[in-house]
């Protein structure tokens, strides 16, 4: 049993069904009449350009007014704003030498057994100064050959250890 309503864009009349009309839905004739009533716009995305369609709430909540395409576009915004000391994460640049082993290269494999398993691969520094972050402080060691590096003094020949400093 179909109940005859008024289209709200077209004023033409169409059937809807009870269910439909009881919940508030049976507004428009057709996908055409709803969309002709959008009140949003079309924005270019501000990193790619690609224009996508913001309700007049999207519009009104972003602070910045910098709108997005896609959560895609809005990290790589946001991963080129928040970087470095102005990262909520950042802890004064001492624990970034993975980083700075991935930036420069260096192939991600134990430098005395030559496992190349990631999960068990850590960061040593060979003068045993965590601030001292520099590339050639820098190697990849297994956690076995980093613990036999560390209490054994195994690697000496290969310069992943540099003597302890004499106080």
């Amino acid at each position: 049993m179909a109940i005859l309503r008024k289209c709200k864009m077209c004023a033409s009349a169409f059937n809807a069904k009870p269910f439909h009309v009881k919940k508030g839905k049976a507004i428009y004739c057709s996908r055409k009449c709803h969309y002709q009533d959008k009140t949003g716009e079309n924005i270019p995305c501000y990193i790619c350009g690609k224009e996508s369609y913001k309700t007049p709430k999207q519009i009104r909540a972003a602070k910045n007014k910098k709108y997005f395409c896609s959560k895609t576009c809005q990290t790589k915004w946001r991963n080129t704003l928040f970087i470095g000391p102005k990262h909520s994460n950042w802890k004064h640049g001492k624990a970034a030498y993975q980083t700075v082993l991935k930036r420069i290269g260096r192939k991600q494999m134990c430098q005395l057994c030559a496992n190349t398993d990631k999960r068990v691969l850590a960061k040593h520094h060979i003068d045993r100064d965590r601030t001292n972050s520099s590339p050639e402080n820098l190697a990849w060691l297994c956690h076995n050959c980093h613990f036999l590096v560390h209490h054994y003094d195994v690697g000496r020949e290969k310069g992943l250890l540099k003597p302890r400093s004499q106080k």
